[in-house]
């Protein structure tokens, strides 16, 4: 069996999953100021009785990343960073402790000008004054050639904590975004390692020596022990547990909008042929623009508990969430008071509703039951803005997929697939104001655990050769040969995979998930005179996200459920 856990602004979902679909599934309330015990108890509650021997993997997808970043809650972070001529990396820092050294590296990775000792040491000293226990070190084409990172590496290491590499965090050559990755990677991994490291203790002390498993921004997960090195790879993993948490049932190959209606926010998302849609670049959050992949996602603050006012005669919906709904014992009107005294919710109390909505009534010159309908409606325009606000988005540029970058094509969904809580009372509504079709997906309300129970393993290499200087690498990798000059694109691939599918393993998944896909492969001649002297190749490749192989029947059972 396995544990699928997704923390989102209002509850916890817990499940456990074996091969008969849903053993057990939990919903906790979800405690901003004290993630790690709304964790446990969400563990406690879903694995009473079980014997610990029969529950193999634990899943988790948490907001604890992405809330310490929005709320600027992340360590102090000492940055060392190199770029040589151009345009100086003073226009990319990230924090106060932002140290600028000589050395830089041109793009086919040969050395210009080396690096200064004392300038390090130098850098070195004033983090350690300020008591910096975590560093990152960026030099600009690093994934070209990491020789400088490593020694600065080499030379700081035993002074701190831990030290991030540039290259190793992402082999693109998107030297800002780098720089940006990199230090939300040391800014996040204290918090990160205190969180998994209790979890991974509380369930040790119920006997389950299982392997934890971190869902990500892309759809996919990594392992624990992986996941130290890249923490930040968790950011809006989320959003990521929802759309595979929905890519289980999406039984056609149309365009379809994924949407998440939570108590707090409402997460969006596009399918193509079955295939999430990716930033082509990775996660903007805040000032951050990073080379993190992720589903191209949408998060608005409109939820069932988001609270309603009334501004200048205009019904507003959020972006705040006091609390819970008045029906359920909340300070403010919501969303949820309003399909309460509709009759679409048959639980909580409706008179509380009633009397949060007296206000709200007589400010609309209306009826209670009235003023209900006119902000459920309200709220479900306001979403479906926010969803054609996320369509612009992607049609503005080459469309990405997990498969392909598809040029021209132009995201045109028909159909809405919603999960979360109050997804059933929110799809007939659409139905009725768009020309969406609209289905709910089975066990909407703990979808998403599911979708993070059931994500495999991803990861992805790059490499790049140079035949002329007769090299090939994947700086990432900490990997180089000697290569002769007919050293081919074939031949890149080839190896790049090799490595993929090491690192795959390292970071948990199983041989028989392994479907690798090629995601850029470019080869340039360089010519000298007449004569062609040689080829610069570049190819990258992926462990395509999806579910694990032998739960992939859970989809079909649950869907007859």
């Amino acid at each position: 069996m396995i544990i699928g856990l997704d923390v989102g602004g209002t509850y916890t979902d817990v499940v456990l999953l074996g091969d008969e679909g849903i053993v057990r599934a939990k919903k906790v309330r979800t405690d901003s100021k004290a993630l790690f015990q709304t964790v446990q108890s969400g563990l406690d509650s879903i694995t009473e009785g079980i014997p610990p021997d029969q529950i193999r993997r634990i899943v988790l997808s948490t907001t604890l990343t992405t809330n310490a970043i929005a709320q600027t809650k992340v360590s102090d972070v000492g940055m060392i960073v190199s770029a040589g001529p151009g345009i100086s990396p003073e226009f990319y820092r990230t924090n106060p402790y932002y140290e600028m050294v000589s050395g830089s590296i041109d793009h086919r990775g040969r050395e210009i000008e080396p690096v200064n000792a004392d300038e390090i040491d130098a850098a070195a000293r004033r983090f350690s004054e300020k008591g910096i226990r975590y560093v990152g070190v960026v030099g600009k084409f690093s994934t070209r050639n990491p020789q400088h990172e490593l020694f600065i590496d080499e030379r700081i290491r035993s002074q701190f904590e831990k030290v991030f590499l540039g290259h190793q965090i992402s082999g693109a050559l998107n030297f800002p975004r780098r720089i940006a990755t990199t230090y939300l990677n040391a800014a996040v991994y204290p918090l990160h390692k205190q969180f998994f490291e209790a979890v991974q203790q509380s369930l040790e002390q119920k006997g389950l020596k299982i392997p934890i498993h971190i869902m990500k921004a892309d759809g996919g997960t990594m392992n624990f022990a992986s996941s130290m090195n890249f923490p930040a790879q968790t950011i809006l993993s989320g959003p990521a547990a929802s759309v595979m948490g929905s890519l289980a049932f999406a039984f056609d190959d149309e365009d379809s909008l994924v949407m998440d209606i939570g108590g707090t926010t409402t997460d969006m998302a596009v399918l193509v042929n079955y295939v999430p849609v990716l930033n082509p670049l990775g996660i903007c959050l805040g000032p951050y623009k990073t080379l993190i992949r992720s589903i191209e996602s949408h998060s608005v603050p409109i939820g069932g508990d988001s609270k309603i006012s009334i501004q200048d005669g205009v019904i507003q919906v959020g972006p705040e969430r006091i609390g819970p709904a008045m029906a359920y014992g909340g300070p403010v009107p919501t969303p949820t008071d309003a399909l309460c005294i509709m009759g679409r919710i048959k639980t909580g109390d409706r008179d509380k509703a009633v009397q949060g909505f007296h206000d709200i009534a007589e400010t609309l010159h209306c009826s209670v039951e009235a003023a209900a309908l006119r902000v459920f409606d309200q709220t479900c325009r306001m979403i479906l803005t926010e969803a054609r606000v996320l369509l612009d988005r992607i049609n503005q540029k080459p469309v990405y997929t997990i498969h392909e970058l598809q040029e021209g094509y132009r995201v045109d969904p028909r159909k809405i697939l919603i999960l979360g809580g109050p997804a059933p009372y929110f799809a007939r509504h659409f139905e009725e104001i768009s020309d969406f079709r609209v289905g709910v997906v089975p066990r909407w309300d703990v979808a998403n655990a599911i979708g993070a129970a059931l994500a495999r393993t991803t990861c992805e290499v790059s490499l790049f050769a140079d035949t002329q200087r007769g090299i090939a690498a994947s700086p990432e990798e900490l990997f180089s040969i000697a290569v002769k000059r007919d050293f081919s694109s074939d031949d890149a691939v080839q190896t790049a995979s090799d490595l993929l599918r090491q690192k795959a393993v390292r970071q948990g998944a199983t041989p028989e998930e392994l479907i690798i896909e090629v995601i850029e492969s470019q080869q340039f001649n360089m010519v000298k005179g007449f004569y062609t002297t040689g080829r610069n190749i570049r190819v990258k490749v992926q462990i395509r996200p999806g579910l694990i192989n032998e739960y992939d029947a859970i989809a079909g059972i649950l869907s007859m459920a």
